[in-house]
């Protein structure tokens, strides 16, 4: 009797399920109305990435395994994987020296702005007005690469500002640009110069979320400078260090400006590089297949360095 008192009568509970039912169905409403209004303010973006990014990348991926000169669209051959294959044949350049030159290039470029950009940094850490310091050093990013690559182009010249230090110690002249066995090298220099500013910007980040603690406790305990620096300061700058290796190195990898205002890839191809490669198959040769296979290669390259780089310093106990 008490049971069938308490229970709710049968209309009561349809209105409550037609409640919650109506709930459910303004809930979705609302939820996709919502979607909608997303999509709408993601369209540009969308539509800018589909137009300069994933069409591009659809169309290079069929002129890799096609032949055309770049004219008519209807002059397109199917070429299955031969443009991939040329690239790898016996003979052919792409392998080396320019894919050779490619990864020293990058190498070099990462090495000495890393050395310098932490030497830098840890220098400005210490010193007063450090906005300008840092400023002055980032002044190479905002400056064109032409720019920068016609000045050192010039100061490597025989009578140039360099050869003109080397001589006044003692030295003879150096033709920097000229030397098979020195004109990557000499690029190198320019590359890694014109990074530091942006690493140096990092680091100085990085150094400023260290705390201090950690260093009043290693005075205490007598820690020297060069001690502080390889327990303390090094492992807390690993995310930063990362950050400025993967940067660097995929920029040295796609490096191609500087390189064809400073040497055009010579002499003969002692510093021809993939980006340049494709230029010249594109634009000089008209081999597009060609080209764009070349790009996909480099790609797979960035990729695989990259995730490399990752994979080290993971195993070194960052989780980047």
């Amino acid at each position: 009797m008490v049971n069938a008192t308490l229970a709710p009568e049968p209309t009561e509970r349809a209105a409550r399920d037609r409640s919650a039912a109506t709930g459910v169905r303004v809930h979705a409403r609302r939820r996709r109305r919502q979607a909608v209004v997303a999509y709408l303010f993601l369209a540009p973006t969308l539509l800018f990435y589909a137009v300069f990014l994933a069409l591009p990348l659809g169309f290079a991926a069929l002129l890799s395994t096609s032949r055309w000169a770049g004219f008519d669209l209807g002059d397109i051959d199917p070429a299955g994987l031969d443009n991939f294959a040329g690239l790898f044949a016996d003979g052919a350049t792409f392998l080396a020296p320019v894919l050779t030159n490619t990864l020293l290039f990058a190498l070099g470029t990462v090495a000495l702005a890393l050395a310098g950009s932490v030497l830098v940094a840890t220098c400005i850490d210490r010193l007063r007005f450090q906005g300008l310091w840092r400023t002055l050093y980032f002044l190479p990013i905002v400056t064109t690469v032409v720019a920068v690559g016609n000045v050192w182009k010039y100061m490597y010249q025989p009578g140039g500002l360099v050869n003109g230090v080397l001589n006044a110690v003692g030295l003879g002249s150096v033709a920097f640009l000229q030397d098979p066995d020195t004109a990557l090298p000499a690029v190198v220099v320019v590359q890694a110069w014109a990074s530091v500013g942006s690493a140096v910007l990092v680091l100085t980040a990085g150094l400023k979320s260290i705390p201090e603690t950690y260093y009043e406790a290693a005075a205490l305990d007598g820690a020297g400078p060069a001690t502080v620096f390889r327990r303390i300061t090094l492992p807390l700058l690993r995310p930063s260090l990362l950050f400025v290796c993967v940067t660097q190195f995929l920029t040295g990898l796609q490096s191609f400006a500087l390189i064809i205002v400073m040497t055009k890839g010579g002499p003969g191809d002692a510093t021809n590089v993939a980006a340049l490669e494709m230029y010249r198959q594109a634009f000089s040769y008209g081999d597009w297949g060609t080209a764009s296979a070349a790009a996909f290669v480099l790609f797979a390259v960035v990729l695989a360095v990259t995730l490399v780089q990752l994979w080290l310093f993971r195993r070194k106990g960052e989780d980047a």
